[in-house]
């Protein structure tokens, strides 16, 4: 893991002068060819992401749903460079069946429970991407967030080493702030964990450094963000964060991250002389790590809504294959969105 801050260090600016970062990521993922599966072909939207993906090159995408209904209910759509699957009928469902019940029996899973759960299109989608007949996984739009994550959380599972799935949001500036190098910030968690132990958070500050370096092309620095600046304050909530920046500084030595501290000690040089001068990392961090998920969405909103940013995500992170959730409010645009990044997570 230690070798991809270096790889992309001066990637963030090239990404913004190129167009939109949204743009750029499109690009970027073209280039890599992934094959991405998206479960939930009744929904217009992801069909029409589906379209969109495959004429511009984007990914290779497997569309889940009956291919009569689909094909039949879209036909102003051009969707011959698409592959449907209909997984109640796929060939793939006695393989896929068996694996399911191999992964959840000790859990008491019988096998006829296996054919019936692989034959839903989450579940089947989890176990294309588990048996590495896809890429990547993108879900949500018309389902909640934990019919997206209960499969990727016991097929998938989460990468070695890593305590908790996490989520992290790519927050791009209007432009002209001062603050924002390179006109884009990562905040984390911002839509997943409502509370995190310290081993969590700290392992959700290194996918965020991760993600913030193979998504936006950034040199992360990592700001572990509480109340308190370098032990101003005493409390449970900022001896939580202060562990986790140990454990982190710990796991991954080679990264540049600090803490606690507060948010303007992180992004404000000014603030940062005073409140933390020996930090690396204050007054110029690109990564934000939020201690629980109360204070990363109301963050990320704050900047959405009287920032002015973009707010791209939440992204999850963390998990052993990439998957993503989409919101249910999302647009075709969103999913085009979300498939390119699920496509930059894919491991090399």
């Amino acid at each position: 893991m230690a070798g991809f801050i270096g790889k992309v260090k001066k990637l963030g600016r090239k990404i913004v002068e190129s167009g939109t970062i949204v743009e750029a990521i499109k690009k970027r993922a073209a280039e890599k060819n992934r094959k991405i599966v998206l479960c939930e072909g009744e929904d217009r939207r992801v069909v029409e992401a589906a379209e969109e993906c495959v004429l511009e090159g984007i990914a290779r995408i497997v569309l889940l749903g009956d291919p009569s209904k689909i094909i039949a209910g879209n036909s102003d759509l051009d969707l011959s460079g698409v592959e449907i699957v209909d997984p109640a009928k796929s060939d793939k469902l006695p393989e896929y069946a068996k694996l399911l019940y191999e992964l959840r029996k000790a859990k008491g899973m019988t096998e006829e429970q296996a054919l019936e759960q692989a034959k839903d299109s989450t579940f089947f989608g989890a176990l294309m991407l588990k048996a590495g007949d896809a890429d990547g996984l993108v879900s949500g739009a018309c389902h909640s967030t934990a019919n997206t994550l209960r499969p990727g959380l016991q097929i998938i599972k989460t990468a070695p080493g890593v305590n908790a799935v996490s989520s992290f949001n790519l927050m791009v500036s209007p432009g002209g702030n001062k603050y924002v190098e390179d006109d884009v910030l990562v905040f984390a968690d911002c839509g997943l964990n409502p509370t995190y132990t310290a081993e969590g958070l700290a392992d959700c500050a290194i996918a965020a450094a991760k993600s913030a370096s193979e998504i936006a092309g950034l040199n992360p620095r990592v700001a572990m963000l509480s109340f308190s600046t370098m032990g101003s304050a005493k409390h449970d909530n900022v001896t939580l964060v202060q562990e986790a920046t140990r454990i982190a500084k710990e796991k991954a030595p080679y990264l540049s991250l600090d803490g606690e501290m507060q948010f303007d000690a992180a992004i404000v040089p000014e603030v940062a002389r005073i409140k933390a001068p020996n930090s690396p990392v204050a007054g110029h961090a690109n990564v934000l790590v939020f201690p629980d998920l109360q204070a990363g969405n109301i963050g990320y909103k704050i900047a959405e809504r009287l920032g002015g940013f973009q707010a791209i995500g939440p992204i999850c992170q963390g998990f052993a294959k990439p998957l993503n959730d989409l919101s249910r409010g999302c647009k075709a645009s969103d999913v085009v969105c979300a498939v390119a990044i699920t496509a930059l997570q894919v491991k090399e």
